[in-house]
């Protein structure tokens, strides 16, 4: 029973860093999209292009943040204390709250986007 006990933290030891490396690659991947629509908005500067900025980058930060909250959650899940669930708890506190605000924002992004582009002389 403690050989399973180990292997099982040992597998999701491994797990949590698989998460934590996937949310690093796809902000960063978010930081290089959203550097790249900032040329465009200093191309043609307009709201319109902006916000498609915005938008854009702020998918990538809510998919991230969900990774990271799946490998704090696994982490904890794998040995758990009392100490290890209170930062859980308030971790993922903060990450539901940010994901929600975001969220939230790329709602009302996603309209203001759509209503421009349909009076946008660009498009």
């Amino acid at each position: 029973m403690i050989e399973l006990n180990n292997y099982i933290i040992s597998l999701a030891g491994w797990i949590e860093l698989v998460a934590n490396l996937i949310s690093v690659i796809i902000i960063g991947t978010g930081i290089i999209v959203a550097v790249y629509k900032v040329l465009q908005v200093i191309r043609r500067p307009d709201l319109l292009h902006f916000n498609q900025a915005r938008l854009a980058f702020s998918r990538y930060l809510v998919l991230g943040i969900e990774f990271q909250l799946a490998a704090d959650i696994i982490k904890t899940a794998a040995n758990p204390s009392w100490n290890d669930l209170g930062i859980l708890a308030v971790v993922a506190a903060i990450r539901t709250f940010l994901n929600f605000f975001l969220q939230r924002e790329m709602r009302d992004e996603e309209v203001a986007v759509e209503k421009a582009s349909k009076h946008s002389p660009y498009e």
